[in-house]
């Protein structure tokens, strides 16, 4: 099966990866929400994360892959850290942008750029010490008609955070990992006085 998906990911390079971006993005949103409340899904909200997962994400980054690639062929040190620079100094701030008020337009928000004026720079310093190094190893190892499909895979992570930012957090990885530690803690609390 991972074979032919990978020859459908060279026949079809454009739609594979967009379609595997969006699809891993929206997981990252029901991976949040199965979380933060497990007993009730938001359809709605996972909808609106993959509209625009798939609508711009998938799209922009499979665009933006390639044109890095044309503008600094290889995979010297040189190539891949002018590619890094580029990407986190355009398109994570966009991308990001684009997440907060794309999102908050389809939820129908009166102001859809509340959530990107309070989170937006806390959400791009958290971004630096993930993508950075997920874009590393993306640049040096992945062929580029793979590149994408890499981006949604490590994307999934990230949507989680950034679902979970949006709707409990203020973007800083400070406060989505007590929140994660947070229910470990009631557990063993809970778990300590059934065992008294």
């Amino acid at each position: 099966m991972r074979k032919s998906l990978f020859q459908k990911a060279k026949v079809f390079p454009w739609i594979t990866n967009v379609t595997l971006y969006g699809s891993l993005f929206a997981g990252g949103d029901l991976v949040h929400q199965y979380l933060a409340h497990p007993d009730h899904i938001d359809w709605r909200h996972t909808r609106h994360v993959a509209i625009v997962a798939l609508s711009f994400h998938g799209n922009f980054n499979y665009f933006w892959l390639r044109t890095l690639e044309r503008q600094f062929p290889g995979r010297s040190l040189g190539m891949v850290l002018r590619k890094l620079v580029l990407d986190q100094s355009f398109a994570s701030p966009l991308a990001t942008s684009v997440f907060y008020t794309g999102v908050s337009l389809l939820e129908g928000k009166a102001d859809i750029f509340e959530d990107w004026r309070e989170k937006f720079f806390n959400t791009y310093k958290t971004g630096l010490m993930y993508w950075p190094f997920m874009q590393f190893l993306n640049f040096v190892l992945m062929p580029l008609y793979l590149r994408t499909a890499f981006m949604g895979c490590s994307a999934f992570l990230w949507a989680t955070f950034l679902c979970f930012s949006r709707q409990n957090g203020d973007g800083t990885a400070a406060v989505a990992l007590a929140w994660i530690m947070a229910p470990k803690k009631r557990f063993l609390t809970r778990k300590t006085n059934e065992e008294k």
